[in-house]
């Protein structure tokens, strides 16, 4: 969840809802909370990953399991790809003579390098450049406040045409509402530390809280600049493809404001490479480590840096395909792969509560594990219906090669089906994976 992602899909979003960005980040964010309650109810009984395939493993079937995390590693491959494609819309913005390939290539080659030395210790740098984006972005939001108050744009800072208006179709916001969704991926990582946790009961609330909490800065951000820019033929073609962002900040405060907003955007995307890369690498690490894939590549540790290079590597050089793509492109790729995982949560939570369980009797049990999941898996299909197509087919292609990967693995399903939970430390021996808790 990268703060100035609301500036980057700006445009986009703009364009596909008729000009009510805001109301596609309402509609994403109540679609989310009944998926973050569910994986409330899940971290509590299986602490051990916190992760879609994991609950799916655990309450429904390994094989199950496998298939979601597979399609998970859509989310996992691409995210450092779009880190890198909008800082290559943010050096050409800025230095517009200058070929996009070449910043995709320097900035790939440096993030690549750092995780190749080391996987630790980025944590509080990456926490500084969050806490300075967020700072830009509240002087931007006040600065476009007096603009407002100034008669700027809308000419007014309140204002329900951000939310709704005569040309507004609810199709049209759901389009927008599912591109949006992939502003919102990262709320569940909160769930990977429920195994250290010293109160874990707290779990629940932290997830629905981060989902909370990121939704509001979208919105607060996503409204104040609808009213500042309520047309999306404010912004070129070019810009809508790639990020608006720097182009909100030219005509909101010049060259100056550019500069400071693509400095908290580099910075915020710099903090979400760092960490996607370190996860993904590692994430392939175990699946190397348990025979998931080829041991001898991905499941290799440098003895000298004590980090999996070659996971490392690889990984760098799929995010040099940023070159060709637009951000759109990329997005609906990676709402494929987070649709199928939010999907699966809330079924997880049918399976293991309902059915496992058998905590049915009851209206309030019926209520809080089968109506409320069912709902989350109701909304969550809205999205499903307007995701684009291209993503729809080659996200489906890339399950259905999971599947055969899996059906080879287990020699037609007579071995056991490995798991690749993320969890599990970089260096040294696998640690054991804890299973399911036995309250619920």
């Amino acid at each position: 969840m990268t703060p100035t992602v609301v500036f980057d899909t700006f445009g986009l979003v703009a364009d596909k809802t008729n000009n009510v960005v805001p109301a596609a980040y309402a509609v994403a964010l109540v679609v989310l909370v009944f998926t973050a309650v569910s994986y409330g109810k899940m971290v509590r009984v299986i602490p051990s990953a916190g992760s879609a395939y994991t609950y799916a493993r655990e309450s429904i079937h390994p094989g199950v399991g496998f298939v979601v995390g597979w399609t998970a590693l859509i989310d996992y491959m691409l995210l450092p790809m779009v880190n890198a494609l909008i800082l290559r819309s943010y050096m050409e913005a800025l230095f517009p003579d200058v070929p996009g390939w070449i910043w995709v290539v320097v900035f790939t080659a440096g993030v690549t390098g750092v995780i190749y030395l080391t996987m630790r210790g980025t944590s509080n740098v990456n926490m500084i450049l969050l806490v300075f984006s967020i700072l830009v972005m509240t002087v931007f939001v006040v600065m476009v406040v007096v603009q407002l108050v100034g008669g700027a744009g809308a000419g007014t800072p309140v204002s329900i045409a951000p939310f709704a208006h005569s040309d507004v179709q609810f199709g049209a916001v759901l389009a927008g509402a599912t591109v949006v969704c992939f502003s919102f991926i990262g709320f569940d990582a909160v769930s990977m530390y429920s195994e250290e946790a010293k109160t874990p009961k707290i779990m629940p609330r932290a997830i629905l809280l981060t989902l909370v909490v990121g939704g509001l800065i979208f919105l607060i951000a996503s409204y104040v600049t609808q009213l500042r820019f309520p047309d999306a033929t404010a912004f070129p073609q070019e810009a809508i493809e790639d990020s608006t962002l720097p182009e909100i900040g030219v005509q909101v405060g010049g060259p100056v404001l550019q500069a400071v907003l693509t400095a908290a955007g580099f910075a915020a995307t710099l903090a979400s490479w760092l960490a996607s890369h370190a996860s993904v690498s590692r994430m392939l690490m175990v699946m190397g480590r348990n025979n998931v894939l080829p041991r001898k590549v991905f499941g290799y540790i440098n003895p000298r840096t004590h980090t999996p290079t070659l996971s490392i590597v690889i990984v760098g050089l799929v995010s040099l395909f940023a070159i060709s793509f637009t951000l759109e492109q990329i997005a609906a790729y990676i709402n494929y792969g987070a649709l199928v995982a939010f999907t699966f949560v809330n079924i997880s939570v049918i399976a293991w509560f309902a059915v496992r369980k058998g905590l049915r009797k009851t209206p309030a049990d019926i209520a809080r594990y089968i109506v409320m999941p069912a709902i989350g898996m109701l909304l969550t299909g809205l999205l499903w219906v307007n995701l684009d197509m291209h993503a729809l087919v080659g996200g489906l292609i890339w399950t259905g090669i999971g599947v055969v990967y899996l059906v080879v693995l287990t020699r037609g399903f007579r071995r056991p089906i490995a798991s690749f939970d993320e969890n599990q430390p970089v260096t040294g021996v696998s640690k054991t994976v804890a299973g399911p808790r036995s309250e619920v």
